[in-house]
């Protein structure tokens, strides 16, 4: 008899509170990438988690925000595409932050689809006086009824456990959804092309990342094995940004290139020849056919 069970549970909450660093915690490995600054997750991100007879399958969502451009409008509807259809959702909240209208809007959500939700207040280990909780716990409580709060650190990994026994609970019979070994849905070049975004944001300041995109044109493994070539191109919206991203000497983009390429041959287990180039494509956030190109497309929503 086949005890195999799983669950889809979609990781919602404003930005930078840690959802992706939560859901790379839960893996054990790193698929989504993160940064301190709001907006790092882009599209739905999948990630498996199999443990004995229970699979879980997350789908980690951008940061519930108003819409300035396309893309900005791309990123609202994959939010509440994912949040419609799970077993269940997990909340991230930071440590000591009452609920504001983002809350709000989730818990309306909720209520309005009949989906279960789980509240994970992230970011514990910041907080020294853990009394302030109770407040912030019963704030979002009188907003929904959650099936459990747990509060967790992302950083020390603490919380994980009680965590993941609480996601559990949703686990429907019927068998795993993904092979027992997944760890992700999502394609080489698209989980590269994050890597190399990742260091955009951890290694340019302001505004600049945020109008950057990564697209890979070209992975393949060579035929003696054992490395893996990689071309990408990173699209940003003017030139004096494109003179920012490659540096004096070109020293940003190669380092850059460096962290990502780092990071690329620990996740793909070889090594990897990286080749970086860097393009001006104005106003590419509102451009549709770019966006199209670049996996950033409303359509894919549609059923």
């Amino acid at each position: 008899m086949d005890n195999k069970k799983s669950a889809f549970i979609a990781i919602v909450g404003r930005p930078n509170v840690g959802k992706s660093s939560i859901l790379n915690r839960l893996l054990g490995h790193k698929i989504a990438i993160v940064s301190s600054k709001p907006q790092t997750t882009r599209t739905r991100i999948t990630g498996v988690l199999t443990e004995g007879d229970i699979q879980l399958v997350f789908i980690d969502t951008p940061g519930l925000h108003k819409p300035h451009n396309s893309l900005d409008k791309f990123m609202l509807r994959s939010v509440n595409e994912s949040v419609a259809g799970v077993d269940a959702c997990m909340l991230v909240t930071e440590a000591g932050v009452l609920p504001g209208e983002e809350e709000k809007l989730f818990a309306e959500k909720f209520k309005a689809l009949g989906v279960p939700a789980i509240l994970a207040i992230n970011k514990t280990d910041t907080v020294k006086d853990k009394t302030i909780l109770a407040p912030q716990i019963s704030a979002l409580s009188q907003i929904f009824d959650f099936s459990a709060v747990v509060p967790v650190s992302a950083q020390t990994g603490s919380g994980m456990t009680e965590l993941k026994k609480e996601l559990s609970v949703f686990a429907q019979e019927g068998g795993f959804m993904f092979d027992e070994d997944s760890l992700t849905d999502q394609p080489e070049r698209v989980l590269a092309a994050e890597m190399i975004r990742e260091k955009l944001l951890r290694l340019l300041d302001k505004e600049i990342p945020h109008g950057t995109a990564v697209f890979v044109e070209r992975m393949k493994e060579r035929d003696e094995g054992g490395l893996i070539d990689a071309d990408a191109v990173i699209y940003c919206e003017r030139e004096s940004h494109k003179g920012i991203i490659i540096g004096k000497g070109g020293a940003m983009l190669k380092k850059i290139g460096t962290y990502a390429r780092q990071d690329m041959e620990k996740f793909f287990g070889c090594r990897v020849n990286l080749k970086i180039w860097v393009k001006v494509k104005e106003d590419w956030r509102n451009r549709e056919g770019i966006l199209r190109s670049l996996g950033y497309d409303e359509s894919s929503f549609d059923s």
